[in-house]
């Protein structure tokens, strides 16, 4: 699923998002495009649930796909 985070993010973010989504899935892989803001996660969990891990890390973000 991937997430686009409507503020501007560097790779200096990327342990707190990381954090946030490992909270909720511990096996989720992480990798972020900072050029499109972009946030792709790969897990089983619904996309809905990473939304409000990213917003209790601070981060605003909208479903881009699923």
């Amino acid at each position: 699923m991937k997430f686009k985070v409507l503020e501007t993010f560097s790779d200096g973010d990327m342990p707190r998002i990381t954090s946030a989504i490992i909270s909720v899935d511990p096996d989720a892989k992480v990798a972020a495009d900072v050029r499109e803001n972009t946030v792709d996660i790969d897990s089983w969990l619904f996309a809905e649930e990473f939304v409000v891990a990213f917003r209790d890390a601070g981060y605003d973000v909208r479903i881009a796909q699923r």
